[in-house]
Protein backbone atom coordinates (compact mmCIF):
# COMPACT_ATOMS: atom_id res chain seq x y z
CA UNK A 1 0.00 0.00 0.00
CA UNK A 2 1.57 3.52 -0.97
CA UNK A 3 2.12 5.99 1.46
CA UNK A 4 1.85 8.96 -0.71
CA UNK A 5 0.31 9.94 -4.07
CA UNK A 6 0.68 12.99 -6.34
CA UNK A 7 -2.74 13.95 -7.70
CA UNK A 8 -4.02 16.69 -10.32
CA UNK A 9 -6.66 19.19 -9.57
CA UNK A 10 -7.81 22.41 -11.01
CA UNK A 11 -4.50 22.72 -12.95
CA UNK A 12 -2.40 22.26 -9.73
CA UNK A 13 -0.27 19.32 -8.74
CA UNK A 14 -0.51 18.27 -4.54
CA UNK A 15 1.03 15.42 -2.72
CA UNK A 16 -1.32 13.83 -0.41
CA UNK A 17 -1.46 11.37 1.96
CA UNK A 18 -4.45 8.79 3.38
CA UNK A 19 -6.56 11.53 5.91
CA UNK A 20 -4.99 14.14 4.64
CA UNK A 21 -7.41 17.28 4.33
CA UNK A 22 -6.67 20.10 1.48
CA UNK A 23 -8.58 23.22 0.70
CA UNK A 24 -8.56 23.25 -3.20
CA UNK A 25 -10.42 25.57 -5.90
CA UNK A 26 -14.18 24.98 -5.88
CA UNK A 27 -15.17 21.59 -7.56
CA UNK A 28 -18.53 20.93 -9.03
CA UNK A 29 -19.01 18.26 -6.64
CA UNK A 30 -21.52 18.24 -4.08
CA UNK A 31 -21.08 18.30 -0.44
CA UNK A 32 -20.63 14.31 1.00
CA UNK A 33 -19.71 13.81 -3.03
CA UNK A 34 -16.83 11.03 -3.62
CA UNK A 35 -15.24 11.08 -6.50
CA UNK A 36 -11.24 10.08 -8.45
CA UNK A 37 -8.72 12.86 -9.14
CA UNK A 38 -5.98 12.24 -11.51
CA UNK A 39 -3.58 10.05 -10.70
CA UNK A 40 0.34 11.46 -11.41
CA UNK A 41 2.04 8.90 -9.17
CA UNK A 42 2.12 6.71 -5.94
CA UNK A 43 4.85 5.88 -3.75
CA UNK A 44 6.04 4.52 -0.56
CA UNK A 45 9.50 5.31 1.14
CA UNK A 46 11.68 3.02 -1.09
CA UNK A 47 9.93 3.43 -4.48
CA UNK A 48 8.02 5.46 -6.58
CA UNK A 49 5.33 4.47 -9.27
CA UNK A 50 3.23 5.83 -12.37
CA UNK A 51 -0.70 5.69 -11.84
CA UNK A 52 -2.68 4.00 -9.43
CA UNK A 53 -5.56 5.67 -7.66
CA UNK A 54 -6.77 7.86 -5.53
CA UNK A 55 -10.36 8.46 -3.48
CA UNK A 56 -11.30 11.94 -2.23
CA UNK A 57 -14.55 12.76 -0.42
CA UNK A 58 -15.70 17.06 -0.58
CA UNK A 59 -16.85 17.78 3.13
CA UNK A 60 -17.49 21.15 2.33
CA UNK A 61 -17.68 24.08 0.03
CA UNK A 62 -16.34 27.63 1.68
CA UNK A 63 -14.89 31.24 0.78
CA UNK A 64 -11.28 31.87 1.20
CA UNK A 65 -9.78 34.80 3.58
CA UNK A 66 -11.31 38.65 2.37
CA UNK A 67 -8.44 39.87 0.21
CA UNK A 68 -8.13 44.11 -0.97
CA UNK A 69 -6.71 45.83 -3.04
CA UNK A 70 -6.83 49.26 -3.21
CA UNK A 71 -4.78 51.62 -5.80
CA UNK A 72 -3.57 54.84 -5.73
CA UNK A 73 -3.05 57.65 -8.23
CA UNK A 74 -1.12 60.99 -6.47
CA UNK A 75 -1.41 64.40 -7.32
CA UNK A 76 -4.73 63.04 -9.17
CA UNK A 77 -7.37 62.34 -6.26
CA UNK A 78 -7.64 59.22 -7.45
CA UNK A 79 -8.18 55.91 -5.32
CA UNK A 80 -9.95 52.83 -5.63
CA UNK A 81 -10.47 49.94 -3.31
CA UNK A 82 -11.50 46.12 -4.79
CA UNK A 83 -12.04 43.04 -2.64
CA UNK A 84 -11.93 39.22 -2.95
CA UNK A 85 -12.85 36.17 -1.58
CA UNK A 86 -11.93 32.93 -3.44
CA UNK A 87 -14.50 30.30 -3.36
CA UNK A 88 -12.94 27.10 -2.18
CA UNK A 89 -13.99 23.46 -1.51
CA UNK A 90 -12.18 21.13 1.62
CA UNK A 91 -12.04 17.48 1.10
CA UNK A 92 -10.88 14.32 2.52
CA UNK A 93 -8.33 11.42 0.87
CA UNK A 94 -9.97 8.57 1.74
CA UNK A 95 -7.88 5.69 0.21
CA UNK A 96 -4.92 5.28 -2.05
CA UNK A 97 -4.61 2.18 -4.51
CA UNK A 98 -1.24 1.69 -6.61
Amino acid sequence: MPDYAVIALGGKQYKVRTGEHLLVDRLEQSEGDTFSPTTLATGDASSISDGGSVTARVTEHVLGEKILIRTYKPKKMQSRRKGHRSRLSRIVIESIAA
